[in-house]
């Protein structure tokens, strides 16, 4: 699975914004760049003649313990410790404009350590769940906008280096401000800081893994869309497979038609891994001599019956299975979604438009425009590349600095995943591999977690939740909770050799499961309930 990211090579040529920005990365002392020793107040004068390489406080409010709602959500957090916030803009470019939280845990709740968030999809929303669930554990915690304020693209369109902020840089920036304001408050630097995100904010994770790798001690990529512009060419591909040409509604196969197919291949191919659940194990084992999605071809009489595709349904799906190629060179640009997605493909084959069109029309294009029935999987894709992919694309897999320095990488995805391609993760983990000479080479600083029905992120027929995935799972130990289970392998050495994944229902556990690292699988005993980890091992 190799062959759509080992042979791109790529110049990651990122102007002199990255640059300035990796130089203070390399700035560790200087006026206010560690704690003197003694704690601050909860108040902006405390922080008045602070250094804060190249950020500005904008406000400081002490927050009681409790129930908290962040201001522009209606989602509250409860059961947290009282902590200092402090709001806070960065600018490591003439044309960027971060503006990021500070959370700190006051008194002695605090655990030393710090912990910066990520984001989703091109969203300037912090992660406040994940940000409430790193504070109750007793970290200072970061979450930033990413550099714009609106949900929509047309923000980068002209704004190379506003690009740069949200694909590669927006971390980064935030990470040594944030630190230093922890330490002014608590009057020590944190000893350890961790990165934690899913989706854009794994792809987040990526970049700092591979650009600033001496930012985290560890870091925690769920579902990491870091190919992201070739991710793109796959969304573009499905809007396009799903339409007549030149029509852009309706759809030909419907999202009703899509879930069928899943629920035919897990019956198909629930049993291979010799346990009933409701769960494809591996979509892989599922090949064709097991399912084939053209049995579900009507026959007969049964004309469009809901149980079964149409000729150019059928067609649609093969379309999506096979993934976009470059019709000059044959070459796959991106692998084709795999079986026990496609209950999730109506969200990202788009409704009258493609999804992230204004990749395309705005950023590669530079053009409103644009018609997407104009798109050529040959020079589009190549314009793409040399404009945007720089900017924003984490396909580098030398990763030895991150290695180098002790940092540990827990990456985590879902096997159910619409959006983000399973097959994708799985290829840059094998060049990481490649790159390092062995497993248990690969195994001693980079372990990536495979969870079977796991939708993006969270969510599906799996088990779901190992921590703050899904929201609702008790944190009860470091083998059940993946912030925990990299704190330990950071501080102790103590790698984890599985995490125990949770299933809930109403709020209750009905089903656990170990996680394991790739390319070990849950393999069942053969006794006892096979809701119960206990039962499986990881072989």
């Amino acid at each position: 699975m190799r062959h759509h990211l080992g042979r791109r090579t790529r110049t990651m040529a990122l102007g002199a914004g990255i640059a300035v920005a990796a130089a203070l990365s390399a700035c560790n002392g200087g006026r206010g760049a560690s704690g003197d020793g003694i704690a601050k107040a909860c108040d902006a004068a405390s922080f008045a003649r602070l250094d804060l390489a190249g950020a500005t406080v904008a406000s400081v409010t002490a927050v009681a313990a409790g129930s908290y709602t962040p201001a522009g959500s209606t989602t509250a957090l409860a059961d947290l410790p009282a902590f200092c916030r402090i709001d806070a803009n960065a600018t490591p470019s003439s044309d960027s404009s971060i503006n990021f939280q500070v959370w700190v845990p006051q008194g002695a709740r605090w655990n030393g350590k710090f912990v910066a968030t990520g984001n989703g999809g091109y969203s300037p929303q912090l992660s406040y769940g994940d940000m409430a669930h790193a504070l109750r554990q007793g970290y200072a915690v970061a979450g930033g906008d990413t550099g714009h304020t609106t949900e929509d693209m047309a923000w980068g369109q002209g704004h190379p280096e506003k690009i740069i902020d949200w694909g590669t840089r927006s971390i980064h920036a935030i990470t040594e401000p944030a630190k230093r304001l922890v330490a002014a408050l608590q009057g020590s630097r944190a000893r350890r800081a961790y990165y934690y995100g899913c989706s854009t904010g794994g792809h987040q994770g990526y970049a700092e893994i591979q650009r600033y790798p001496q930012d985290f001690d560890g870091v925690i990529a769920g579902a990491p869309g870091n190919n992201r512009t070739r991710l793109n060419v796959e969304f573009m591909h499905r809007f396009l497979s799903n339409r007549q040409p030149d029509t852009n509604s309706p759809v030909i196969l419907s999202a009703a038609k899509a879930a069928g197919i899943t629920a035919a291949a897990v019956k198909a191919c629930d049993a291979l891994d010799g346990v009933r659940d409701g769960v494809i194990e591996d979509p892989r084992a599922c090949t064709s001599a097991v399912f084939d999605v053209a049995s579900l071809q009507c026959t007969g009489g049964s004309g469009d019956a809901a149980s079964c595709l149409t000729p150019d349904e059928l067609a649609v799906a093969r379309k999506i299975y096979a993934g976009p190629r470059n019709p000059r060179t044959g070459a796959q640009l991106y692998p084709g979604l795999v079986v026990g997605t496609e209950a999730g493909w109506s969200g990202y084959w788009g409704s009258t438009k493609p999804v992230r069109a204004d990749y395309w029309r705005l950023w590669t294009f530079d053009d409103p425009q644009w018609n997407w029935w104009t798109f050529d999987y040959d020079s589009a894709v190549q314009l793409a590349d040399e404009r945007v992919g720089p900017l924003v694309d984490q396909v580098n897999p030398d990763i030895a600095a991150f290695k180098a320095r002790g940092g540990k990488a827990i990456v985590y995805q879902g096997w159910a995943d619409p959006v983000v391609n399973a097959a994708d993760t799985i290829g840059y983990y094998e060049q990481v591999r490649s790159r390092q000479g062995s497993q248990a080479a690969t195994d001693d600083f980079f372990r990536l977690f495979l969870v079977p029905g796991m939708g993006h992120c969270s969510g599906g027929s799996g088990t779901a939740n190992f921590g703050n995935q899904g929201g609702t799972s008790p944190v009860v130990s470091a083998d059940r909770d993946v912030l925990m289970a990299l704190d330990r392998w950071v501080e102790q050495g103590s790698a984890p050799e599985r995490i125990v994944a949770s299933r809930v229902e109403g709020g209750n556990a009905v089903r656990t499961r170990p996680l394991c690292p790739y390319p070990k699988k849950a393999v069942y005993s053969g006794s006892g309930s096979t809701d119960d980890a206990a039962n499986f091992a990881c072989r």
